[in-house]
């Protein structure tokens, strides 16, 4: 059973919302933890009483005594939680705790069909792109790369930004991005939006949860990850043939890495303009989405429109759920 226990809301600013933001009434947020378990529990209170802030109802699955190592509770218990989530007719988002590790364990025991028919929207980030992937593999539902409980809404300080292109994109049938960035190709195209974390997409090769699309524009970021680890696994997505079936690759943020004198002038940039000489699809830079504070969410599997010059980008999306409100 979900938790009902209610944490009264800290102390703090909350995020004030756009006017042209509108959660509909009765909007009901289940919390569950495929992955970690909160480092800080006071970020899971501090989140769940922001979502309330806000409007929402919040059921949260997670039970901060019930985790198991370095996990938000048993494998067991962490599929059940988000089989139970989906099943439930007053939830309308689920939103994971965290990321980390955890999601990949999980996998060969969650019943797509079932998520996918619940009509749920399914948010995170990082470890979540495992999820996303395997519901698009699966059933081609889409999923949205989003804000998470602790790092997101359980911010000392949110970033409104992110804040603001999620309510947006759950809440609105279409979404522009616009991007200024110098030293981008110029190209007009258009497929289906796909991603997530580049380690994870990688990982996924091979396995019933790797999405086979043609034609799509997909979108890639890493944290801790050296420039010729990033290298390695854009090639290694280049020689299984994933890019070359791609009509572009949208880098989002890449950071938190550390250069040594090894490296001898190999730096990102160094890298990227290898890849851009040897790989298949073409690159552009400056996407807004990584383990940054401030970034968008993007709903995996929804139609893209891109527009890049070198100036830099448009990216209009369109063809994704959207909240209902509740009747």
């Amino acid at each position: 059973m979900h938790s009902q226990t209610r944490i009264q809301p800290m102390m703090k600013p909350m995020t004030d919302l756009a006017p042209d933001i509108h959660i509909p009434a009765g909007t009901c947020v289940a919390i569950v933890a495929p992955g970690g378990y909160a480092p800080d529990e006071a970020a899971v209170g501090r989140g769940i009483a922001l979502l309330e802030a806000q409007g929402c109802k919040v059921k949260s699955y997670y039970d901060h005594a019930a985790r198991h190592q370095r996990f938000g509770a048993t494998d067991a218990g962490r599929a059940a939680h988000i089989q139970e989530a989906a099943a439930d007719p007053e939830v309308q988002i689920v939103i994971a705790l965290r990321g980390s590790y955890g999601m990949s364990r999980i996998l060969p025991v969650l019943n797509y069909r079932a998520l996918a028919a619940s009509g749920k929207l399914f948010v995170g980030y990082s470890d979540i792109t495992a999820l996303h992937l395997a519901l698009l593999t699966q059933t081609r539902a889409a999923g949205f790369a989003g804000p998470m409980l602790c790092g997101d809404f359980g911010a000392e300080t949110p970033s409104a930004m992110t804040m603001n292109s999620f309510w947006r994109t759950v809440t609105q049938p279409t979404q522009t991005i616009r991007v200024a960035e110098t030293g981008n190709p110029t190209l007009k195209t258009s497929g289906m939006l796909w991603g997530g974390n580049l380690a994870m997409i990688v990982h996924l090769l091979g396995t019933p949860y790797f999405p086979e699309v043609d034609g799509g524009i997909l979108f890639v970021e890493d944290v801790n990850e050296h420039p010729y680890r990033v290298e390695r696994m854009l090639l290694q997505l280049e020689h299984a043939g994933v890019l070359g079936r791609q009509r572009a690759v949208l880098l989002g943020d890449f950071s938190n890495y550390r250069l040594s004198d090894y490296d001898n002038g190999y730096n990102f940039e160094q890298m990227l303009a290898y890849a851009r000489q040897h790989l298949s699809a073409p690159l552009l830079t400056g996407l807004p989405f990584g383990h940054i504070p401030d970034r968008v969410t993007l709903p995996v599997g929804a139609h893209a429109d891109l527009q890049s010059d070198d100036k830099g980008f448009v990216l209009e999306l369109s063809g994704y759920p959207t909240l209902r409100a509740s009747l």
